[in-house]
């Protein structure tokens, strides 16, 4: 009875996202939501173990994005800036407008003349200045977090980032509208499944992947700085003399001290953990941190910078207890980009809220969220 309501409701989803599709497809050979849900959004070209397989999943099935055609998504493939204000445009519900565009390029009756007037009347996305939208340009990184940082209703202060400014892929803006749009993760019982990213950081580089991976997680996440009660100077990391950090570092008992606790780490199911290399190995002061709470039933992600050490977690995962479960961490370079760090996100398989005989579906169409009762065995049909 359980399964049978479930897909009741799931082919009322369908029927509602079919019904507030753009008026045009995204390419010539139109990909419908009712297609997707027929072939589970099954690509030829998207493999199930790719790091975006998951978003483009989302996007097609929230009828959000199309395929290229019934059998390829071209997830290297680019969008233009109109296609990029049509995927915002039905992510709101495609709210009526009114006027016209004031950009010589947007006339009237096209399929994304509606999307580019709201979008430029919301402040999402603006011309260039000469009266043009630039409607075929095809999206730059830097131009669709812009986009979805204003449509978020985030900061629009933008001081432009080189690393950005290469075209994004069908791919890269999949995962960037799951990362922004699918909301948090909900258990059972209601309660939201948390994350925290916890680092450690004395020169920025790690405070900056941090807020990367921060940043790629969305409103589910929380942010936690590790600080040292007495902080470090530039002279306790001159490696080259018989400084701070080198002590610390080859005093296997050294526990310097740390500021403050993390606040009801119950409430956390996933811990990212971030710090620099020092020495081959993770700061003493990581240790310190890991011994001061509980870490049962928690699900541990590290990562670290470091300019030329690879990766290391010497020492660390024994500090937390036989019931803690550690991903395969990452090392990045101070400079890595954004979209780098997102990606290595996106490719995590976090733990999900266990599913029983009482686990909630959650699915929103057109603003409307609505929700259904399933058993372990239910299918989801690939909706996250």
């Amino acid at each position: 009875m359980k399964r049978k309501r479930f897909f009741t409701l799931f082919l009322l989803a369908a029927l509602c996202l079919s019904s507030c599709s753009a008026a045009e497809p995204l390419s010539a050979e139109t990909f419908t939501p009712e297609t997707a849900m027929e072939r589970n959004v099954s690509f030829a070209d998207v493999p199930g173990g790719a790091w975006y397989a998951g978003a483009v999943n989302w996007c097609v099935e929230k009828g959000l994005m199309q395929g290229v055609s019934p059998e390829r998504f071209d997830p290297e493939g680019t969008l233009t800036r109109a296609m990029m204000a049509a995927v915002l445009y039905r992510a709101q519900g495609e709210p009526d407008v009114s006027g016209t565009s004031s950009f010589t390029d947007v006339p009237p009756g096209q399929w994304y003349t509606d999307a580019v007037v709201w979008a430029s009347g919301q402040g999402i996305v603006q011309g260039y200045g000469n009266g043009l939208f630039g409607t075929r340009d095809t999206v730059t990184k830097e131009q669709m977090e812009v986009m979805l940082s204003r449509y978020m209703g985030k900061s629009t202060d933008w001081t432009g980032d080189p690393a950005l400014t290469a075209p994004a892929t069908r791919g890269e803006t999949a995962a960037a509208l799951y990362r922004e749009l699918k909301g948090p993760e909900e258990s059972a019982s209601g309660e939201t499944s948390r994350i925290l990213v916890v680092y450690f950081s004395c020169t920025n580089n790690t405070k900056k992947i941090a807020e990367h991976i921060k940043a790629a997680l969305g409103e589910e996440a929380d942010l936690y700085e590790i600080l040292p009660e007495e902080p470090y100077t530039s002279d306790d990391l001159n490696y080259n003399s018989d400084c701070r950090a080198n002590r610390e570092q080859e005093d296997p008992t050294a526990r310097p001290a740390i500021q403050g606790t993390v606040e009801d780490l119950e409430q956390y199911d996933v811990v990212f953990l971030g710090y620099p290399i020092w020495w081959g190995r993770p700061p003493r002061i990581v240790y310190t941190f890991l011994e001061s709470l509980d870490w049962t039933g928690k699900t541990i992600v590290p990562f670290c910078t470091s300019g030329g050490s690879g990766y290391s977690d010497d020492g660390i995962r024994d500090l937390t207890g036989g019931d803690t479960t550690w991903l395969t961490g990452r090392r990045f370079s101070g400079g890595a980009d954004r979209s780098a760090v997102a990606e290595w996100v996106e490719s995590l398989e976090l733990p999900q809220p266990e599913k029983g005989e009482e686990s909630v579906f959650y699915i929103t169409v057109n603003g409307q969220t609505l929700t259904a009762d399933f058993a372990d065995n239910s299918s989801a049909g690939g909706v996250s």
